[in-house]
């Protein structure tokens, strides 16, 4: 069991979350959780290693005893419960350090697919920082060759199509930069789902146009800019994120809705947010769930999509994500449908993939709705 700071969200297990459990639609069995569950989603901010459920967690820490990570699934609780956004990066760069051999990384991936399944998620954009693995000693082309294993069988398997975002952690400084721009661009090395380039970590103290010449390789390249920004620093981290990295996308956001030009820019030029209310809390970027920004997002014309962003450490999945906007916004079931959406009209999925997940999505709603 996992869960976020008490006083937050409350205590919660997988596929649970306390502060959803309230929500219907007023028909009883038409429960607005049941038509979540059962909604096709893609997910476009969610973390590689931030999403190693408590059994893959505590069987990695069995494996490397010398690891600082409880064993027992139980103790995770505790060991999951962030102080602040500094404690949570600690805590998470130790499950970082449980990725230790290529198994490790094939087996976290496919896992983390499995869990993306039960949810009907269809497509997911997974945030992989490679410079924490191949810093650690797993061979850089061993690696590549775990993740596109993973990818391959969780399509053929599962039915999840997962594509690949290269992440720079932005606290190792431009020598991770580097390596990660190395391995994003390196035609003998480049796995074929990746799509993408971000930047993450701790903002404070971490400019981010000092990343500019590293975005400006990768976009070169044909990848796409999908930083974090805004999460624990003011709107100019955004605003620098869209002017220096050429942001399409950006994780995060939390910030914008301070400054009203920023979300004109926005809502304007069409750029998303990947908003993941829980997360918020549980790093303590935001202070309450009420206080989320999110309904000044969708005010401001802002298109939003839903993630989980960590979800074991958070106590919380996609679905439960949904059933919290759901919450904030006053949204039925055509709500979260036009939710679903925007995450795949914001994907980096192609033209017909989008239309044919689209198409999806609204089948399943229209057939809802005339139950």
């Amino acid at each position: 069991m996992t869960r976020v700071p008490s006083g937050t969200a409350g205590d919660a297990v997988p596929g649970r979350n306390p502060l959803t459990e309230h929500i219907t639609t007023g028909g009883g069995a038409r429960d607005l959780h049941a038509f979540i569950a059962g909604l096709p989603k893609a997910e476009l901010h969610v973390h590689h290693v931030g999403s190693a459920s408590p059994r893959i967690v505590s069987s990695l820490a069995a494996r490397h005893p010398d690891s600082m990570v409880p064993t027992d699934p139980e103790a995770l609780a505790d060991y999951f419960t962030f102080t602040d956004f500094a404690h949570f990066i600690q805590v998470y760069l130790s499950v970082v350090d449980l990725i230790r051999t290529p198994d490790d990384v094939r087996l976290l991936t496919y896992e983390v697919a499995r869990d993306m399944a039960r949810q009907q998620v269809r497509y997911a954009e997974l945030t992989i920082t490679p410079w924490s693995s191949t810093r650690r000693g797993i061979d850089e082309r061993a690696f590549m060759e775990a993740i596109e294993d993973a990818r391959r069988a969780a399509e053929a398997e599962l039915g999840v199509v997962l594509r690949w975002c290269f992440d720079v952690p932005g606290e190792a400084g431009l020598e991770a930069a580097e390596e990660t721009v190395r391995l994003a661009t390196d035609d003998r090395l480049r796995p074929e789902g990746l799509v993408s380039f971000g930047l993450g970590g701790p903002e404070i103290g971490v400019p981010r146009p000092q990343f500019k010449p590293y975005f400006d390789r990768a976009i070169a390249a044909g990848l796409r800019s999908v930083p974090h920004a805004g999460e624990t620093t003011g709107p100019e981290t955004v605003w620098d994120a869209l002017t220096f990295l050429g942001a399409e996308r950006i994780g995060h956001g939390t910030s914008s809705a301070r400054d009203p030009k920023l979300l004109a820019h926005l809502a304007e030029r069409g750029i998303a947010l990947e908003v993941c209310p829980t997360s918020n809390i549980a790093t303590r970027a935001v202070r309450t769930l009420d206080e989320h920004p999110i309904r000044e997002f969708v005010a401001a014309g802002v298109k939003v999509t839903v993630n989980s962003d960590d979800p074991p450490m958070f106590g919380t999945d996609l679905d439960n994500e949904y059933a919290v906007a759901a919450r904030l916004l006053d949204l039925d079931e055509t709500g979260v449908a036009s939710l679903a959406r925007n995450a795949v009209e914001a994907s980096f999925l192609d033209e017909p993939a989008k239309a044919k997940l689209a198409a999806e999505i609204d089948t399943y709603a229209s057939t809802w709705l005339a139950l």
